[in-house]
C-alpha cells in the first residue's frame, strides 16, 4: 500500500467514526466547511469584479 492509500483510508475511518459518534459536530463541520467554501468564493469573484474594472 501507498502513503495515499493509508491516508484516504484513516480519513474515511476518522470521518465515519466523528459522524457515528456525534451527528451534531459533524453537521458543525461540514456547515464551517461549506462557509469556508462560499467565503473563498466570494473573495475570488470580488477580486475578479475589481480585476475587471482595471483594478480601481
Amino acid at each position: 500500500m501507498n502513503a495515499k492509500k493509508i491516508v484516504v483510508y484513516v480519513l474515511v475511518v476518522f470521518v465515519l467514526y466523528v459522524v457515528i459518534t456525534d451527528p451534531a459536530k459533524a453537521a458543525d463541520y461540514v456547515q464551517i466547511g461549506f462557509e469556508g467554501i462560499s467565503n473563498a468564493a466570494k473573495a475570488i469573484g470580488d477580486f475578479m469584479t475589481w480585476a475587471a474594472n482595471g483594478g480601481k
